[in-house]
């Protein structure tokens, strides 16, 4: 993953584009009934089950738009929330109040529902020894809050984009001549480079993950789309070689049994991808 003060930029520039692409050159609904000096409170409402999560982010929106609103809160991020709970209460500028509102509930509602997916998915793996890890299919723009949310479920975030990690998966194997030929490229690439990067490799049958095996330098093998008898074999012919991760069309009725296969971890697209938002609303009051 990322530095935590790329993570921070990324925040920023997230936000910051949300409320460009959301208020534009102003709220005209506001600014045409409400005047500039009134001031209000609202709460942030559940209406729904599941875990909470984008509470630190909503008061990083609150702070871009307007400094002086003050938010009282309280349930924090990662905590299971029922129907009628109320989050925080944020209070000040009636026209900030509302400039805020569809971007904080935007990002908090889906927020949660991937930190609720998340954490159920851990709950599935409880004792395996299994971690959950998320991938790059995220929505455009808004991979950083995603990325959070896992965490926040209690998962482990794979790398963050095409950059902080080496993943040669199918195509780069093909297109470079072989298994054995992309790695040896890639680590004369980074040495060239000077680039500290850990290598994930993607086999897709039993005789590549022995190919693999072979090269040195490798942190991870992606044991794509194997069954459960072939991922304990894959599991095995590994060892402690290097660290194992299972992935491709596992969900809630396999998940279990992946963990069991002895992996370290196992990737899912669907935790940030297939997920329904929560159902929270600001109320005014």
């Amino acid at each position: 993953m990322i530095s935590e003060a790329q993570f921070q930029t990324e925040l920023q520039l997230m936000i910051s584009n949300a409320i460009r692409e959301d208020v534009g050159p102003g709220d005209y609904s506001s600014l045409a009934c409400i005047p500039d000096t009134a001031h209000g409170q609202a709460k942030l409402l559940v209406k729904d089950q599941g875990i909470i999560a984008g509470v630190a982010l909503a008061k990083m929106i609150f702070e871009f738009v307007d400094p002086k609103l003050k938010i009282k809160t309280f349930i924090e991020d990662g905590t299971h929330v029922e129907y009628g709970d109320v989050v925080f209460e944020v209070s000040g500028s009636s026209q900030s109040i509302l400039k805020s509102e569809r971007v904080v509930l935007n990002t908090m509602q889906r927020m949660s529902a991937i930190a609720t997916k998340t954490n159920h998915l851990m709950q599935l793996l409880e004792g395996t020894g299994a971690k959950i890890l998320d991938t790059r299919k995220t929505t455009p723009n808004f991979r950083v809050a995603e990325k959070w949310a896992v965490k926040i479920g209690g998962g482990e975030n794979h790398r963050y984009a095409l950059y902080d990690m080496i993943m040669l998966k199918d195509n780069h194997i093909d297109f470079a001549g072989g298994i054995t030929l992309a790695i040896k490229k890639t680590k004369e690439y980074l040495k060239a480079n000077n680039l500290d990067l850990k290598i994930i490799v993607e086999a897709r049958n039993l005789d590549e993950i022995r190919e693999i095996l072979l090269s040195e330098g490798v942190h991870r093998i992606l044991i794509d789309n194997f069954n459960y008898e072939d991922t304990k074999k894959a599991v095995d012919l590994i060892g402690k070689k290097c660290q194992t991760e299972s992935s491709g069309n596992i969900n809630e009725k396999t998940i279990r049994e992946y963990g069991l296969c002895g992996v370290n971890y196992i990737s899912s697209g669907a935790l940030t991808h297939s997920v329904y938002n929560m159902d929270l609303s600001l109320k005014a009051f």
